[in-house]
């Protein structure tokens, strides 16, 4: 026979489904909030002041995760000649990764060989350069951005990371060395002049206080010294690199509909994994 349930009991009891439904939604991101968290791992945009420019930035939390790596990239794997362009580059990613953004990472020579120390997944493709010479490369101190195989990055002066790796307490996996250093712990360059009238596009990274690695491409011709203190007082990285600047400054960003068709030596660049959806 049918159960009939007294009108009173039947809205508690509704009310109380109402109130279980509410909060199993609360528990369950919305898309917006999933997009939120993707977001906070990395993200592009773009500036006006005190000058135009476009950074890009990762956390390091993001790159001790399985989904994100930042990697180094220089010859093709199917005839060992330079990749040159973002396009090429691209190309050679497999299915299942994709790239988030990328920028040329250091200075090279008319065969768009690096110039500086290099290692590409543990193999030196060139030996540090502790030489002296001309040119920005050489205005001392000069530094190297490096990680190891955890994804943890770090700028150091390089005769700082020759003692290191003597004693066997750096192991880069990726290192690309440039100069000159932008901000050596928490000061600008020394060399640097607040007045000068050399004005190049220019392009660097920092390690910053907010746990991000920030990548950074001026979209004007700016100082070296304007370019060091966006990274010491806007950004807030005690260490910045300088990595090359004028023709050779190149960035890949497509959230922020950035894709330059220059022709570089090494790029550095953060790979994605693509979810895969299992039906």
């Amino acid at each position: 026979m049918p159960c009939f349930v007294p009108a009173p009991f039947t809205k508690i009891a509704s009310a109380l489904v109402s109130v279980m439904a509410l909060s199993l939604a609360g528990c369950q991101p919305s898309p917006a909030e999933s997009k939120d968290v993707t977001a906070q791992s990395w993200s592009c945009q773009t500036k006006s002041t005190p000058f135009s420019y476009s950074a890009c930035q990762v956390s390091t939390t993001a790159l001790a995760s399985d989904r994100y790596a930042l990697e180094l990239f220089w010859q093709s794997p199917s005839n060992a000649q330079p990749l040159l362009t973002f396009d090429s580059l691209i190309d050679t990613l497999p299915d299942t990764q994709s790239l988030a953004f990328a920028m040329n990472a250091g200075m090279y020579n008319d065969r768009y060989a690096p110039i500086g120390y290099t290692i590409i997944e543990g193999e030196e493709i060139r030996a540090l350069n502790l030489k002296e010479g001309g040119g920005n490369f050489h205005l001392l101190p000069n530094g190297v951005l490096w990680w190891d195989k955890s994804g943890n990055v770090q700028i150091t002066e390089s005769h700082a990371l020759n003692e290191q790796l003597t004693i066997g307490q750096a192991q880069p996996w990726y290192a690309t060395q440039s100069g000159p250093m932008l901000v050596i712990d928490g000061q600008i360059h020394p060399e640097f002049n607040p007045d000068s009238t050399s004005l190049k596009f220019r392009n660097g990274a920092g390690i910053c206080r907010d746990g991000h690695i920030t990548f950074v491409n001026s979209e004007e011709p700016v100082s070296f010294y304007d370019f060091a203190a966006l990274f010491k007082d806007d950004l807030h990285c005690p260490n910045a690199l300088f990595l090359d600047g004028g023709i050779a400054s190149a960035l890949y960003a497509p959230s922020i509909d950035k894709h330059d068709k220059k022709e570089m030596g090494v790029m550095v660049g953060l790979v994605e994994k693509k979810i895969v959806a299992f039906k």
